[in-house]
């Protein structure tokens, strides 16, 4: 079971940030191009994204619930959007983020209790 949870996670890790990327990114770096511009752009960054998202959850799905991969990605995407939205976009921190990744603990515990 570790060996999967470690595999899945450093997979969606790694999907995520592209993932983020793909979202995200266009609008501070292709702001002044058309919009189908950075839509074609975010589209082939997320061919990427996909390209790991896949199997990691493939290989996760193997001992973990649906519901564990979900939360487990909103966990994801939550530790890898803070630093983003910080360090890439500039953006302000927010104690709203604090207050999120405090309902996502909430729901790890939920999902993963016996």
């Amino acid at each position: 079971m570790l060996v999967v949870l470690t595999k899945t996670v450093l997979l969606l890790l790694l999907s995520n940030i592209f993932m983020t990327f793909a979202w995200y990114a266009h609008l501070k770096e292709l702001n002044h191009k058309p919009w189908l511009v950075a839509v074609v752009v975010s589209w082939g960054i997320a061919f990427f994204e996909y390209l790991i998202q896949v199997p990691a959850n493939r290989i996760g799905y193997t001992q973990l619930s649906l519901g564990q991969l979900k939360i487990i990605q909103e966990v994801i995407t939550l530790a890898v959007f803070i630093p983003f939205a910080l360090y890439y976009m500039k953006q302000p921190l927010k104690w709203d983020y604090l207050w999120a990744a405090c309902c996502l603990a909430g729901a790890v515990y939920f999902v993963f209790r016996k």
